[in-house]
């Protein structure tokens, strides 16, 4: 059992490369100018009339054949049903995190010789906690 996390490092790689260990991948032009694109997309915020910080732009991923396609709108301009899947993607994905962590939690829990980690799902002070943190403060 390891007792400190292990992150390869550029060297590390470099050596496993030049051993044949590891092979580098062929990497797509395309492919990274689109990761720019959907990240740029995900981090563009902006600030609505009662001081709310907001995400502007929204996917939603619909997959056909076996490909998946992600479809980008603009808040204010997205027609009401692709925000409405665009959210329900989201919660989904927070509830997939949460079920990994909850599992990462138990199978810890499981095998350590300390005392059980708790862990609570319900985020409902955190969120009305934050919401007051990042309140903003209206000018008079």
């Amino acid at each position: 059992m390891r007792t400190s996390p292990v992150v390869p490092d550029r060297p590390s790689v470099e050596w496993a490369v030049s051993g044949g260990v590891l092979t580098l991948p062929r990497i797509d032009p395309y492919d990274v100018l689109a990761g720019e694109m959907a990240q740029a997309l995900r981090d563009e915020y902006a600030t609505d009339g009662k001081g709310r910080r907001y995400r502007v732009n929204h996917a939603v991923r619909i997959t056909k054949s076996g490909v998946q396609y992600t479809f980008w709108a603009t808040m204010g301009f997205a027609p009401h049903d692709h925000m409405e899947r665009a959210f329900a993607q989201r919660r989904e994905q927070i509830i997939s995190d949460c079920v990994q962590l909850r599992t990462d939690v138990d199978a810890y829990n499981d095998v350590s010789k300390e005392s059980p980690i708790q862990l609570v799902l319900d985020f409902t002070e955190d969120v009305a906690e934050r919401q007051v943190i990042v309140r903003p403060r209206r000018a008079a």
